[in-house]
């Protein structure tokens, strides 16, 4: 590397790129025995009982009842994308012989720090040493992405494959080879298939390379451009017309995505803009905007297929783009990306002002390090003050206090997995106020009576772990305590007894 590259030495430039992979790793890494309720606990625990099922079908030396019973939880969980993570997880708790929900948690880190890599070197080819540099630390130290690649979901392992397809098109964009195209399209095939919504961002890389580089009317031609086409939907096409064609086990789940009334509410645009705030933070959002602006030519194509992508996305899942922060997830690293032309700015005010002087680049680094440092410091600042240990401790006495005594309707945190998962507890899960809200959405039109009659049906008590959303229900509030006696109450948990009324 000459100092044209760079504004630091050699050593020095390594040094903070080895130093920006130890220290994203090692925060992420803090505390992972915690129970996974930091982040989306839903999602998680939805991975978890199905990871857990898969182990304990080949597992012995529990009792039977538990054997039987987290198949039972596994298979009673939709089929939304292949269970890849899980699949991996189980193999795991075989070769440690135990489950541990730390194992995958960890899988997800070491994901994300691979799209780093990845993320890394196509900066570096689309840009220059310096951009991959800043692309990099925002990619790693970003307090959302560090909370975000500790959970145990497939979008950690998704956002590595796009950056492995990006790497790969801006490969493919520099020299187009067969070999470099087919080498996009099989990481492009592998981002889709672990989760479908990653094709707008293949979809728009595609589109925004090929435009780019060719135009039109060459694009249309190219058939290295078809082929990297068609091996990123192969895979997830396959997978569909197994899932829906031969088996169904899929169709459920293409309904409840679109909402067309949306797109129309200020409020849906409102949202978004908060989840993206959520994730990025306003001053990310504004500098991957303006970074655009400025962005390289071989690199402005790519970028705003990706945007475009971005926006496609935004729209087809309105609803969840809108409700659910971790759908913004493959936002991070095209914002990574769209930063960096600010770092050539920097350079050549830095180089004009201070040459090639050590001591400013000594300093320029030490403040960059203490930039992600602080991100840093917020993150362990957050994991270190919340322990939910505890918590399992309370859902497995609900567990054994209620598992043999009758059905049990549930009003608890995230869909009642929580009690599924350390209580062994199977619940049904009592709407939410925005459950319903949602219903309302789809058409739902029943009352309050309706659902609690419906809910209450043939269930012997009536569990409240969440007791802020019990504060939200009145008409729930009304109904239970004026007709239902209270059999047990904690600070935790309280349970009506359903068999008698008052």
């Amino acid at each position: 590397m000459n100092e044209r590259e760079s504004l630091f030495p050699t050593f020095l430039y390594w040094s903070l790129t080895l130093l920006l992979f130890v220290g994203s790793l090692s925060i992420r890494l803090f505390d992972i025995q915690d129970l996974p309720l930091d982040f989306h606990p839903t999602r998680q625990l939805f991975s978890a009982l199905k990871a857990r099922g898969i182990y304990y079908q080949t597992k012995t030396d529990v009792p039977e009842w538990q054997r039987e019973m987290a198949i039972r939880q596994w298979k009673m969980q939709a089929t939304i994308e292949p269970e890849i993570v899980e699949h991996l997880a189980a193999f795991s708790y075989r070769i440690f012989g135990k489950e541990d929900i730390a194992i995958p948690r960890v899988y997800s880190i070491l994901f994300w720090e691979i799209g780093g890599i990845f993320l890394f070197f196509t900066a570096k080819r689309l840009y220059d040493a310096d951009g991959a540099l800043l692309s990099l630390s925002f990619y790693l130290f970003l307090p959302y992405g560090i909370f975000a690649s500790r959970s145990f979901q497939p979008d950690p392992l998704m956002v590595a494959w796009i950056s492995a397809f990006l790497w790969a098109i801006s490969l493919w964009m520099e020299k187009p080879t067969w070999a470099r195209a087919l080498l996009a399209g099989l990481f492009g095939g592998a981002a889709i298939f672990v989760k479908t919504v990653a094709f707008f961002l293949v979809g728009g890389g595609i589109i925004g390379s090929a435009l780019g580089t060719r135009g039109i009317r060459r694009a249309w031609k190219d058939t290295q451009i078809w082929g990297i086409t068609l091996l990123s939907i192969l895979p997830a096409g396959l997978y569909f017309i197994y899932g829906i064609i031969l088996k169904g086990f899929l169709t459920q789940q293409l309904g409840g995505r679109f909402f067309p009334q949306l797109l129309l509410s200020p409020i849906f645009y409102i949202r978004w803009g908060l989840k993206v705030n959520m994730v990025l933070g306003y001053l990310g959002i504004v500098f991957a905007l303006l970074g655009t602006l400025f962005v390289s030519e071989k690199a402005k194509g790519l970028l705003l297929g990706l945007w475009g992508g971005y926006l496609a996305y935004g729209l087809v899942f309105d609803y969840h783009f809108s409700t659910h922060d971790y759908y913004q997830l493959p936002l991070i690293p095209i914002a990574a990306l769209a930063m960096t032309p600010f770092v050539s700015m920097l350079r050549e005010k830095f180089q004009s002002q201070w040459g090639k002087a050590l001591l400013p680049r000594v300093a320029l680094s030490t403040l960059w390090i203490l930039a992600v440092a602080g991100a840093s410091w917020t993150a362990y600042t957050t994991l270190r003050t919340e322990d939910y240990r505890p918590l399992a401790a309370a859902y497995r006495e609900i567990g054994d206090m209620l598992r043999e005594k009758g059905g049990v309707v549930a009003l608890s945190e995230d869909y009642g997995y929580r009690l599924a998962y350390w209580g062994w507890l199977n619940v049904s899960h009592f709407p939410s106020s925005g459950d319903i809200h949602y219903q309302k959405l789809r058409g739902g039109s029943k009352d309050f009576s309706q659902i609690f009659q419906q809910h209450i049906q043939n269930r012997a008590f009536f569990l409240v772990t969440d007791f802020d959303e019990w504060k939200k229900q009145d008409a729930l509030r009304e109904a239970l305590e004026t007709h239902y006696p209270v059999l047990a109450r904690s600070d935790s948990y309280l349970i009506f007894d359903l068999s008698s009324e008052k």
